[in-house]
């Protein structure tokens, strides 16, 4: 199977599989609106390949089931919380 990657023109980090080349007729389109103007990456070869960021059998999944697949970066740290929990973490040792 092959797959064709898409990276977000108004989503940092945000990128869409989809099985042929140029072809979102199964994107949804508010998505495509969220998306943006789309810019190939690559096409990957699915087979017997890993993906830094994504599990590549969620990808093949909702290939299969939806036509597409969206990949969105992992929500920001927030600094303020981890900080927080340290020090009562600390606390609590003392």
């Amino acid at each position: 199977m092959l797959c064709s990657i898409y990276k977000s023109s108004k989503k940092e980090g945000t990128y869409l599989y989809i099985p042929k080349k140029d072809d979102f007729s199964q994107v949804p389109d508010a998505l495509m609106q969220m998306f943006g103007k789309p810019s190939f990456v690559m096409v990957i070869k699915m087979e017997g390949r890993t993906l830094a960021q994504v599990d590549i059998e969620k990808v093949k999944v909702s290939m299969a089931k939806d036509g597409f697949f969206l990949q969105v970066p992992p929500p920001p740290v927030n600094e303020l919380e981890l900080y927080k929990e340290r020090k009562a973490q600390a606390d609590n040792e003392d």
